[in-house]
């Protein structure tokens, strides 16, 4: 199947990270001009040397480095990806400073690189694709995630009212909303048997997601094979909100 995404500019944040690199190389493979965006400049160096994207390194939670690093290019397609998980914390002992930074960085990180990018989408008049990467912490309760799902229960909101203001201009948004990636930083907690065997036992596909099952749909997402896919919030999560 022909993506549509040939020579078309993207922009992915959170590039360093598990799933923003993982949707870096699928789009080079699909002959994408991506341009990595993150803190790390080492990590991007290194993710351009092997993959051959742009890099630009900016500050998700600075509108000034927002705006400076985004004024000046022209996108198709934007896979906003960049977060923080936060902590493990119940509503009653949660600490408000750290649900400020998953805010700041979660929700209005998004919300910046969303103001920005897409208003050089609207005046180059081409339409395009931002894709936000959720949470299945966003559409169920989980248990100790009161910070990071209202975070991206934010970004789902931002998905349907921005698919609705920048559609008439041919711009499509949508999300998806994956379930857990065994990696090292989640495995802390995940990785308990009492934590993620019960998790995986209502799951029905009973495994943990990969990078590449969550980045296809974001590539899906971005193609023209969705063309007529917007506002959507799509669960990657092996069926478990399903249940």
């Amino acid at each position: 199947m022909d993506t549509g995404l040939k020579d078309r500019r993207i922009l992915v944040t959170g590039a360093t990270g598990g799933i923003g690199a993982a949707t870096v190389r699928m789009l080079v493979g699909e002959g994408a001009r991506v341009i990595a965006a993150g803190r790390d400049e080492g990590k991007l160096a290194d993710l351009a040397d092997k993959t051959g994207c742009e890099t630009r390194s900016f500050d998700l939670t600075s509108e000034t480095s927002v705006e400076q690093a985004l004024s000046d290019l022209e996108l198709y397609g934007v896979v906003n990806c960049g977060g923080w998980g936060g902590e493990i914390a119940t509503p009653m002992d949660t600490d408000t400073a750290v649900f400020d930074k998953v805010i700041d960085i979660n929700a209005r990180g998004t919300l910046l690189v969303t103001k920005y990018a897409s208003r050089g989408m609207v005046k180059a008049g081409k339409g395009g694709s931002i894709v936000n990467v959720s949470s299945q912490a966003s559409l169920v309760g989980l248990s100790g995630h009161i910070s990071y799902a209202s975070s991206k229960g934010a970004v789902d909101a931002m998905t349907r009212v921005s698919a609705l203001e920048l559609g008439p201009h041919g711009i499509r948004v949508n999300a998806v909303n994956p379930t857990v990636v065994m990696t090292p930083m989640s495995e802390w907690y995940w990785g308990r048997e009492d934590i993620g065997g019960p998790f995986l036992a209502t799951m029905p596909l009973r495994r943990w997601a990969t990078e590449e099952d969550c980045a296809a749909p974001i590539v899906f997402l971005l193609s023209d094979a969705s063309a007529m896919i917007s506002g959507v919030c799509l669960p990657v999560d092996g069926g478990f909100t399903a249940v």
